[in-house]
């Protein structure tokens, strides 16, 4: 590596390392040494679900904490807490003012009240009881936000209040539970206690970290100046360490640090009675709401660990030196050995493409220790294990989009340009024979191709037509009728029935040329050929090494149609991006028009597989493995025509796709890695890479549907799916947004073409995603499809049929906009951004199916009418001319 690569990997490292510090900075605030006046115990461990108790409580108790363990955590939080608050006088709550005086501290009981009447009454009974037994308790709360809830009316707790004071002794002072704005609501109420219970939780207001004690302030400003005769105690307050963000609000252990801090050195100053909610994690609560923050509010973690330090700064993880580390190791190797191996590349090409590596290592790392850092729902623990690899899939699909990038852009001259050879560049001219196979075509298409085939200035070639399984005979017989005409250097041959499709009529073709032929050439029926296509290709095969050579396809007849504008260039992509960056390593895809073959190669390689769909590719490879090179000319030498529906269009681009598939199940042990098997490994690197992007939309279409029904369960069933991790919202997003970046990119570099057109084959290609996927699936998990043929100069359909030719994209589209409303129906869902991004998400994952639809509407438009020239100015002649 020269100086400049040394330079910029240790500017990635340091970058890397410097991203998981700030990620990961310590805060720092204001200590605190004292004790904490009050906490909320509710002393249920890992296990424990009283949810499960109070629906089945004569099957299951076990699900409770015990006494032991409630007298376990009350010894642990003596010395740091003077009291603690209880919500129930059931599910063996009625036990911990006992145990709390034991270890020294006061207890602050409260009665459960609801809609259950009979319970609410073995709370008014229980909570008397209490109040009587145990001298450590001074005050007792009746009720928890019943009216904040709308479980009871202002009438019905005015009630209890009364007949709880009834019942309790007269040294126990009397209050109920509720936020902030209740009491300014209810004067009669706050008439009936002795003491303001008063719940200020900014959290749930939405109120930004930045701006969370102020808030407190002015809530408990408020209730004070209304109600001054009325002592005040603060009965809920704090901050969650994890779990949903609510509006502006965002849970994190450095928020939660931070808030509380500040609170209880403001509290101590103020004198403040208060009640910090709460002292243990309550993984249960999930099952309260599907906010998944209601668990997170503990100062100390479910295992009964201190989640921060209430003096030194504080770290949101503080194993991120082994994130930072990890993804250093994983970055470093690829970076050097590229950065090693391009010598030539130019140092924005080393940065963006170590930028890019560093990333996608930083991705993994965050992915595989996110379960860690994290408490999830169940299905997103499953969705970790069944996803994960099709997300790590799409991160190498970025790395290969970048690396062809990186060489098209910041390297030297292309190595292997190949360019058509001026006249007299060859010392012989061996015969080709051209074998122009075709099905079902309009005669009058055909009948051009042979003219231009036959205007060659090349003095040694045959053309073979081969009519495939034509039935009408008024379609075959006319070309047939037109080969005669021009004597013995074109032969016509019907073939019907012909099994193997397009193989198979082009292998019948092998059997009926001239033996003195030593090249094969293949055009498509619609192809026009430039008349120097065989005297400027023909001499490369002058190499013995040379197998093929190879022109690329390219269009004519497209300019007043907008369709076949969108379509003519994002083929051009391919020739002039794809292949140019696979003829660098003598890996070009063979396609089976414009290629000229070495007949002797072809024969000794087994000719044309009659079961592959996509034979060109799948014997370029062939000869490949048999050490022959290829040539790619990028200089069009021939136009063919474009497909005239987004159907045909689609349909030729799901043969493509299933064929590779086809290809790369048949020689899987050729592409194997460090093994001897013929091919180079930029070869087998290509042949891999090349199609990876087409697994990408497979597993697009993956996370899609899965978005779908995950979203489903969001709705209904929240107990169990969360709001899906950002690492898999990423891949879809990602995949997409940098599939859009690269091909933008590329071709403004490399493709010469207007900014519109540029968007328009974006708009185009993206569409083409569901049939990409959809193929790549079922070439997966079967064998063989029939071979569909592209049609060529069809008439225009009408705008129903636009939405019948992407009924299942439209389908999808319009199921991700259903989902995105859906998911925001639910009012607490419309103020979290996590949910808000979900619904974002799921509009973005929608575009290529938009795509499809938007292209199949326009494949539908008329040809625009081409302008004529107008007629020129006559001019006066000039001086000393005659008229």
């Amino acid at each position: 590596m020269r100086l400049s690569g040394l330079v910029v990997l240790l500017l990635i490292v340091l970058g890397n390392l410097g991203f998981w510090f700030v990620m990961n900075r310590p805060q720092s605030a204001m200590p605190w040494a004292g004790t904490i006046k009050s906490v909320s115990f509710s002393p249920s461990r890992a296990d424990d679900d009283p949810t499960v108790v109070r629906k089945m409580p004569h099957l299951d108790t076990t699900l409770l904490p015990t006494r032991e363990e409630m007298d376990e955590d009350l010894a642990m939080l003596a010395g740091q807490v003077e009291q603690v608050r209880t919500y129930s006088t059931l599910e063996g709550l009625d036990v911990v003012p006992e145990l709390a005086g034991k270890h020294g501290l006061k207890a602050l009981p409260g009665a459960w009240l609801d809609e259950r009447l009979a319970r609410n009454e073995v709370e008014l009974a229980n909570i008397a009881r209490i109040a009587r037994d145990n001298p450590n308790v001074e005050r007792v709360i009746i009720g928890n936000e019943n009216l904040t809830l709308h479980r009871l009316t202002p009438e019905q707790m005015i009630r209890y209040l009364r007949r709880a004071r009834a019942m309790l002794p007269e040294r126990v002072k009397i209050s109920t539970a509720e936020a902030w704005s209740i009491w300014l609501e209810h004067p009669e109420v706050a008439q009936e206690v002795d003491f303001i219970t008063l719940h200020t939780l900014p959290f749930w207001e939405r109120v930004d970290i930045s701006g969370a004690l102020d808030f407190t302030k002015r809530m408990v400003n408020e209730v004070r100046n209304a109600y001054p005769d009325k002592p005040l105690f603060i009965g809920e307050v704090g901050w969650p360490s994890a779990g949903r963000s609510y509006g502006g609000a965002e849970p994190s252990l450095v928020n939660q640090a931070l808030f509380l801090r500040q609170f209880l050195n403001w509290a101590h100053e103020e004198n403040l009675d208060y009640n910090v909610v709460e002292a243990f994690d309550q993984p249960w609560k999930v099952n309260l709401d599907n906010t998944a923050s209601e668990k997170h509010w503990g100062i100390f973690t479910v295992d009964r660990q201190p989640k921060f330090s209430w003096i030194g700064p504080v770290i949101e993880f503080k194993e991120w030196p082994f994130q930072a580390a990890a993804a250093t190791l994983i970055a470093i190797l690829p970076i050097v050995w590229f950065l090693g191996k391009w010598k030539d590349l130019r140092l924005p090409g080393k940065v963006f493409f170590a930028v890019l590596v560093q990333f996608a290592a930083a991705m993994v790392i965050w992915t595989m220790s996110t379960p860690v850092v994290r408490d999830m729902a169940p299905a997103t623990e499953l969705m970790i294990f069944v996803l994960l690899p099709a997300q790590l899939l799409l991160l190498v699909v970025v790395l290969i989009n970048g690396i062809e990038l990186t060489e098209l852009t910041w390297t030297g001259r292309m190595k292997r340009g190949f360019k058509p050879l001026p006249p007299g560049s060859g010392t012989r001219f061996p015969k080709v024979s051209i074998h122009l196979p075709c099905y079902n075509e309009p005669p009058a298409m055909v009948k051009l191709t042979i003219d231009s085939l036959m205007a060659m200035d090349y003095p040694n070639f045959e053309v073979i037509v081969l009519d495939n399984n034509t039935k009408k005979e008024e379609v075959w017989r006319p070309v047939e009728e037109y080969c005669k005409s021009l004597g013995d250097k074109v032969k016509f041959y019907h073939l019907a029935p012909w099994p193997g499709a397009k193989a198979g009529a082009l292998n019948f073709g092998l059997t009926v040329t001239d033996p003195e032929a030593e090249i094969i050439g293949v055009v498509d029926s619609d192809y026009q050929v430039r008349k120097d296509w065989l005297s400027a290709l023909v001499p490369y095969f002058e190499n013995p090494k040379v197998g093929h050579v190879q022109a690329p396809q390219d269009h004519r007849d497209w300019e007043n149609d907008l369709f076949k504008e969108m379509i003519n260039w994002e083929y051009a992509g391919f020739f002039d991006i794809g292949m140019v960056f696979r003829n660098e390593a003598n890996a070009i895809i063979q396609h089976g028009t414009m290629t000229l073959v070495r007949k002797e190669v072809m024969e000794k390689s087994g000719r044309w597989a009659e079961w592959c769909i996509v034979e060109d590719a799948e014997l370029g490879l062939r000869m490949m493995q048999m050490g022959y090179e290829s040539c790619y000319i990028q200089e069009r030498m021939g136009h063919g025509l474009v497909p005239d529906s987004f159907m045909a269009y689609k349909k030729q681009r799901f043969r493509w796709a299933y064929g590779a598939v086809q290809i790369l199940k048949a020689h899987w042990k050729a592409l194997i890695p460090f093994k001897n098997t013929g091919l180079t490994p930029a070869q087998k690197y290509h042949f891999v890479s090349g199609w990876l992007p087409w697994f990408a939309d497979a597993f697009y279409l993956l996370f899609c549907v899965t978005g779908l029904f995950w979203t489903l369960g969001m709705v209904l069933a929240p107990r169990y799916f969360d709001t899906p991790l950002a690492f898999f919202i990423l891949p879809t997003v990602g995949v997409f947004v940098a599939k859009i970046v690269h091909h933008i990119f590329l071709y403004t570099t490399r493709v010469k073409c207007s900014w519109k057109r540029r968007v328009l084959s974006a708009i185009a290609g993206m569409g083409l995603t569901y049939a990409i996927a959809l193929a790549m699936w079922q070439g997966i998990f079967t064998k063989h499809t029939p071979f569909m043929r592209t049609p060529k100069m069809a008439e225009k359909v009408g705008l129903k049929d636009a939405v019948k030719m992407t009924l299942e994209e439209t389908t999808l589209m319009a199921l991700h906009w259903v989902a995105a409303i859906a998911v925001l129906i639910p009012k607490h869902n419309f103020y979290d951004p996590e949910i808000r991004l979900w619904s974002v998400v799921l509009v973005v994952q929608s575009m290529p199916f938009l795509a499809a639809l938007i292209t199949s509407i326009i494949s539908t438009f008329p040809p625009k009418t081409p302008e004529r020239p107008a007629p020129a100015e006559p001019q006066a002649p000039a001086e000393g001319a005659t008229a």
